[in-house]
């Protein structure tokens, strides 16, 4: 007989790509690591929709509708809907707890970990009547909770990782202990991000047909791209561009197409983002937390957005990058040439204050699930000694 590896559950969902790209993160943080633990991705909506009903009524899963929302640009409006979602949501929570709580009192997890918003009530109540004991940790995959109980539940004692000191100071006023909120330095980035050889910035742009003599902006709108990459790249002809499209191949050949005075390079899905972001000299996107935070990463200054079709959960983010002074924010593409203009009149510095950032938080949060593993008393974890006994 020997000891069975505990069962660590990533909960993630697709709307979007930043859930299900933390997950990822993390998983292969702990594979490289070579921690002695069984990692599961769970896709939550295959949980709560086993039998794909949704899908087969619409003709679609519940993220791609928000999916082409976020291609199309079609983000205005996107709170109204968020406040009909959390009202269906605690309408439903009575059938939601029951559904998660069959889950896991099947699957037998060791620690749950959530990476995503909305759901974390009923996922920590349905853990904690499934699996007594066991911990449940939600990881804040943006900036901050915006609006109330996206990501930050009242009056629960799951465990709550934050990745800024905003998100600290909205857990410790909802009332969570302390000892439960755990900060980070920033929001969680893949391990490609951590790896690879400097990049020969010249040398990259030449490949990709660009003047390495122009300075280089980077543009990016999440996996899925936007639309609204060609209004910037519309409003910003005699400014060099590095387009970074996503899944999105329609939007590709629309900007290769276009007439600029400067050069343009479009480029589709791609495992290389890491590279291509460390090959220009500042990045223009929404204020997405995955893209800023790569961008940042990678040393880049931002010009990103705030306006009335910034997505709530955002908009935070924006003001983040103005208290910090990492950039430029715009309410409007009329208004990015001059934010650019003034942006590369004090490159310099705005790049040194970049510079000063240091995001380890994969690493940090693959070490505070450590530390809780640790902590999980044998009494709550029965799954784990019949997996033994099994073996």
């Amino acid at each position: 007989m020997h000891c069975s590896m505990q069962t660590i559950d990533l909960v993630y969902f697709d709307a979007g790509g930043g859930h299900r790209a933390a997950a990822q993160a993390l998983r292969g943080v702990i594979a490289a690591q070579r921690r002695p633990w069984n990692v599961r991705l769970v896709q939550l909506m295959h949980v709560l929709d086993p039998t794909d009903a949704f899908r087969r009524v619409s003709g679609m899963a519940p993220e791609d509708v928000y999916n082409r929302q976020l291609a199309r640009g079609w983000t205005f409006g996107v709170g109204s809907e968020l406040r009909v979602l959390q009202a269906m949501i605690r309408i439903g929570h009575p059938a939601l707890v029951r559904s998660l709580r069959a889950h896991w009192s099947a699957s037998q997890p060791d620690l749950v970990v959530s990476l995503v918003p909305n759901f974390n009530r009923a996922m920590h109540e349905a853990l904690r009547a499934a699996r007594p004991g066991v911990p449940f940790v939600t990881v804040m995959t943006d900036f901050a909770d915006v609006p109330p109980h996206f990501w930050i539940e009242p009056g629960q004692d799951q465990h709550l990782v934050c990745g800024t000191a905003r998100a600290v100071t909205q857990a410790l006023e909802a009332g969570y202990d302390a000892d439960r909120v755990h900060p980070t330095s920033g929001m969680i980035l893949r391990r490609e991000f951590y790896q690879g050889e400097p990049v020969d910035r010249a040398t990259a742009q030449r490949s990709l047909g660009l003047d390495p003599t122009r300075p280089t902006g980077v543009v990016m709108f999440g996996g899925h791209g936007s639309t609204q990459m060609i209004r910037v790249a519309e409003a910003l002809t005699d400014v060099q561009l590095l387009c970074l499209c996503g899944h999105n191949d329609t939007l590709v050949d629309a900007l290769r197409t276009m007439r600029r005075a400067a050069p343009l390079a479009a480029v589709g899905f791609t495992t290389e983002v890491p590279r291509l972001l460390r090959s220009a000299d500042f990045f223009i996107g929404k204020p997405g937390p995955g893209s800023l935070s790569e961008a940042l990463h990678c040393g880049l200054p931002v010009v990103t957005f705030r306006n009335t079709w910034t997505m709530p959960q955002e908009r935070y983010n924006a003001r983040w990058i103005q208290e910090h002074d990492l950039g430029r924010v715009v309410a409007s593409t009329r208004a990015l040439g001059p934010a650019v203009r003034s942006l590369l009149g004090e490159l310099d510095a705005v790049r040194a204050r970049v510079a000063r950032i240091e995001n380890r938080a994969v690493f940090e949060v693959v070490d505070l699930l450590a530390g809780l593993l640790q902590e999980v008393p044998q009494a709550a974890a029965p799954g784990r000694r019949l997996r033994a006994l099994a073996a």
